[in-house]
C-alpha cells in the first residue's frame, strides 16, 4: 500500500513505502509517490543495534549476533538482505584506511558517532541498499574519499557496481541530528543519493568536491532545516543538483562553486555538435521551490550559474542572496560569435536589446547568469538579491509574475530582469537595475498592476529602465501600482491615468515617491548617472521628494527602504508622452 503525503510546494517525486522483502516496488517513475511521514526518523522501530569501532587500520564490532559484518582491516562490510530486521547502525572511531559498505534490503539507520573515515581508494561509505537510510548525525564526524582509476572509477569499485561518491548511497538519505559532518571528496562527489537527499534536524554538513558535486540527489533534494555548506570546484559540477526538484523550507545554505565549463561532442542525426556545461549553484532539473530558510550562493567560475532549471521555479519565502562574477564563455569561431550575436536570442542584431528576443546561447556560448529558468519564475514571498556581472541577473525563458516579496536585481552585463515570455508585477517590491542593458525587460507583454517597482538602466542609447516587445506587438501596460524609472520606457505603453516626467532629483542620493493620498510607497538612491525620469502611482498624480533623509534598515542592495523618511524638497513633475521611445 502507498500512502500519499503533499508537503511543501513541490511534487517530490518520493518512496512512502518500505517493503520488507521486494526491493523492487519503488517506481521512479510514479508522480504520485510524494514526500511522507516515513521520513520521521521517530516513527521507526529498531530490532537491533550494531557498533562498528574503528582504531587505525583495524575496526571491532558488538552485537552482531548473526554475523552480518566482515572486517578486512579499516574496512566493513555488511550484508543485510536476508534478515528481516530493521537495525541502527553505530559507527565511531577513526581510520585513515578504512570504510563502510552495507548490502540490505532493510531501511535502516546510520549513527555517525565522532566518526573520522578515510579510504585511499574509494568511498568512505558506500550504501548500496536502495531502502531508506537515516543518517543521525551526533558529535563531530568526517569523511573522505580516495582515488579514481583511469575510468573514473574507484579503484575498489566493483565493475557491476554504482559508487558515485565519498558518502553514496542507492537508496534516500535522510539527515537528521544535533552533531556535525565535514565531507571532502577529491575523487568523486562529496554526498550522492540514486534517490533523494532529505535533510530534517539542525544537523551541520560541510561538504567539498574538487571532482564532482557537492551534494546530489537523483530524484529530489528537501532541506528542512539545519546548516548545510556545499562547494564545489570541479568543471562543470554543481553544489546542489537533482534531475528532480530542489526544495528549500528551512535551515541556511551556504554554497559556493568555482568550477568552469566542460565540452561534449554529441552526434544526432549525423551531425556532430559541441554542448557545453557550466558549472551551477543550485541545478534542479524539474521545480525549484524555497518557502523558507537562507540560500546563499556565489559562483565564479567561466560560464557559471546560481540557480537554473529546465523547469519552474517558485520563490514564496525565505532569503536568497546570489552572487555571479564569472564571465561568459566566449564563442570558439567567428562563425560561431556571429551566430551568437546576431542569431535568435542575441544582443548584436535584430531580436537583440530594446524589446527583441532574449540573449540566447548558441552552442560555443555558456552565459554567466544569476537565476536562470527554462520555464516560468513565480515570486510571492521573501527576499531575493541578485548580482551578476557578465549577463542577465534573473532571466525567465517563460513567463515571469511577481505577486509579493522582495527582489533586487543587478547586471554589469546584461538585463538585470528578463522573460522571454509576458512579465506581470502585481504585488512586492521589485527593483532591477543594468549599467549595461534594460533594467527591466518583457519580449512578451509586460504588466505593472499593484507592485511597487523600481527600475534603472544606465546603458543609454536604445536601452531603457522598462521594456517590452512593442517590436513584436507587445506592450507595456501600466494599470496600477507604483513605478519609478530612470532611463525611460518602452513607447506607445498603455497608461491607466496619468505618468509623470521628472527632471530633478538628488543623484548619489535619496529621494522618496508617495503615492496619490501622500503615503510613502518607497525611497530609493538614485544612481550618480541616468536621465530621464519616468514616475507612475496606480494613476493619481504622485509626489516625489528629493535630498530626503533615510532612517530604518534598507534593501534592493542598499538602495531602497521602506522606512523612515524625513526632509527633501517636491519636485516639479510634468505628463509623461508615451508617444516617444522615452
Amino acid at each position: 500500500m502507498i500512502s500519499v503525503v503533499l508537503i511543501g510546494c513541490s511534487k517530490d517525486r518520493i518512496d512512502t513505502t518500505d517493503d520488507p522483502v521486494d526491493t523492487s516496488y519503488k517506481d521512479n517513475d510514479d508522480p504520485e509517490e510524494l514526500i511522507g511521514d516515513n521520513d520521521e526518523l521517530s516513527t521507526v522501530n529498531f530490532d537491533r543495534t550494531i557498533s562498528i569501532n574503528w582504531n587505525g587500520d583495524s575496526a571491532s564490532v558488538s552485537g552482531d549476533e548473526n554475523g552480518i559484518v566482515s572486517i578486512s582491516g579499516g574496512h566493513v562490510t555488511v550484508s543485510n538482505t536476508d534478515s528481516l530486521e530493521v537495525i541502527r547502525y553505530q559507527l565511531s572511531g577513526s581510520s585513515s584506511d578504512g570504510s563502510f559498505k552495507l548490502y540490505s534490503s532493510r531501511k535502516q539507520a546510520l549513527v555517525l558517532q565522532n566518526l573520522e573515515l578515510s579510504s585511499k581508494s574509494g568511498a568512505a561509505i558506500n550504501n548500496q541498499s536502495k531502502k531508506r537510510t537515516f543518517v543521525v548525525l551526533e558529535g563531530s564526524s568526517s569523511l573522505a574519499d580516495g582515488q579514481v582509476n583511469s575510468s573514473g572509477d574507484y579503484k575498489d569499485a566493483m565493475s557491476s557496481e554504482d559508487c558515485k561518491a565519498a558518502f553514496f548511497s542507492e537508496g534516500q538519505l535522510v539527515f537528521s541530528g544535533s552533531g556535525s559532518l565535514s565531507v571532502t571528496a577529491t575523487g568523486k562527489a562529496g554526498i550522492t543519493s540514486d534517490d533523494y537527499l532529505r535533510f530534517m534536524g539542525s544537523q551541520s554538513v560541510s561538504v567539498s568536491s574538487t571532482a564532482g558535486h557537492a551534494l546530489r540527489g537523483k530524484d529530489a533534494i528537501r532541506i528542512d532545516g539545519g546548516n548545510i555548506s556545499a562547494s564545489s570546484s570541479a568543471a562543470g559540477k554543481k553544489g546542489l543538483s537533482s534531475d528532480g526538484t530542489v526544495t528549500i523550507n528551512g535551515g541556511t545554505i551556504d554554497v559556493k562553486v568555482s568550477g568552469g565549463t566542460i565540452s561534449e561532442q554529441v552526434t544526432a542525426n549525423g551531425q556532430t555538435t559541441t554542448e557545453y556545461t557550466g558549472a551551477c549553484g543550485v541545478k534542479a532539473d524539474s521545480t525549484f521551490c524555497i518557502t523558507g530558510g537562507v540560500l546563499t550562493i556565489v559562483s565564479t567560475g567561466q560560464g557559471g550559474k546560481g540557480i537554473s532549471g529546465d523547469k519552474d521555479a517558485q520563490f514564496k519565502g525565505g532569503s536568497v542572496s546570489v552572487t555571479v562574477s564569472g564571465s561568459n564563455l566566449s564563442a570558439g569561431t567567428k562563425a560561431d560569435a556571429e551566430a551568437a550575436a546576431w542569431g535568435p536570442g542575441g544582443h548584436g542584431g535584430p531580436g537583440g536589446g530594446g524589446g527583441g528576443m532574449p540573449g540566447g546561447e548558441s552552442s560555443n556560448l555558456k552565459s554567466a547568469k544569476g537565476i536562470k529558468f527554462d520555464g516560468d519564475i513565480t515570486i510571492s514571498g521573501g527576499t531575493i538579491s541578485v548580482s551578476a556581472t557578465s549577463h542577465e541577473a534573473i532571466e525567465s525563458k517563460g513567463k515571469l509574475n511577481v505577486t509579493g516579496g522582495t527582489l533586487y536585481a543587478y547586471s554589469s552585463g546584461d538585463d538585470a530582469i528578463n522573460s522571454a515570455g509576458d512579465m506581470t508585477l502585481s504585488g512586492g517590491l521589485v527593483c532591477g537595475w543594468s549599467t549595461a542593458n534594460d533594467g527591466i525587460d518583457a519580449n512578451g507583454n509586460l504588466y505593472v498592476k499593484g507592485a511597487a517597482v523600481y527600475a534603472v538602466c544606465l546603458a543609454g542609447g536604445a536601452e531603457v529602465a522598462v521594456d517590452a516587445n512593442t517590436e513584436g506587438g507587445k506592450k507595456l501596460f501600466l494599470e496600477s501600482g507604483t513605478l519609478v524609472a530612470i532611463g525611460g520606457i518602452e513607447s506607445g505603453s498603455s497608461i491607466s491615468g496619468s505618468a509623470y516626467s521628472c527632471t530633478a532629483w538628488t543623484k548619489n542620493g535619496w529621494n522618496a515617491i508617495y503615492d496619490g493620498s501622500g503615503t510613502l510607497v518607497f525611497a530609493f538612491k538614485a544612481p550618480g548617472s541616468g536621465s530621464n525620469m519616468v514616475v507612475y502611482s496606480s494613476g493619481k498624480t504622485p509626489t516625489l521628494k528629493y535630498g530626503v533623509t533615510v532612517e530604518g534598515s534598507t534593501t534592493w542592495g542598499g538602495n531602497g527602504s521602506t522606512g523612515t523618511v524625513s526632509g527633501g524638497s517636491s519636485a516639479s513633475l510634468s505628463t509623461y508622452s508615451s508617444s516617444g521611445r522615452r
